[in-house]
């Protein structure tokens, strides 16, 4: 067991015959007393010390447990929205290729219908050409013949009548 500095201050020797000079071991006592006290002072300081430092180190190992906690579900989050970012962009992808899809066939449905539309127009046109030159060639030959001759011809010989009738 420790001695404390009461029992050091407390503590008597025998006597003898030829022993120590009192006075000079009463001095080192108390020497040895206060220093002994100084030394369990600073124990005590020390063990405060040492208590606040782990008390510090306890808090401080607390917040880098919680750091490192939050760091890892930080990554699992950021893996998370990463793979679900991908994910939504591949549906936007096909979304898109279905869209272009279905826009360029019915592009190309459009292209055939009107494609068609202008054959037709184009064989309407001919037959409208035809007839027409058709139409125009009949009224030239009508113009041509001698039947306008005889048709002014006609009327001069129905304007020599009407004049001598009268």
């Amino acid at each position: 067991m420790a001695l404390s500095p009461l029992d050091i201050h407390n503590k008597e020797f025998t006597k003898s015959f030829r022993g120590y000079d009192e006075d000079e071991v009463n001095k080192f006592l108390d020497q040895l007393m206060k220093d002994y006290e100084s030394v369990i002072r600073q124990k005590n300081d020390f063990q405060d010390k040492v208590a606040q430092l782990n008390e510090r180190l306890s808090h401080f190992t607390n917040i880098e447990e919680t750091l490192n906690k939050s760091i890892l579900v930080a990554q699992e989050t950021a893996e998370e929205v990463k793979g679900n970012a991908s994910k939504e962009a591949k549906l936007i992808v096909k979304e898109a290729e279905k869209n272009a899809d279905r826009i360029i066939n019915e592009a190309l449905t459009k292209a055939r219908t009107i494609a068609i539309e202008v054959e037709d127009l184009k064989k309407q046109a001919k037959v409208f050409r035809t007839r027409l030159r058709m139409l125009v060639e009949a009224q030239l030959d009508m113009v041509n013949t001698n039947d306008w001759e005889d048709l002014l011809e006609t009327e001069l010989i129905d304007e020599d009548i009407v004049s001598t009738e009268a």
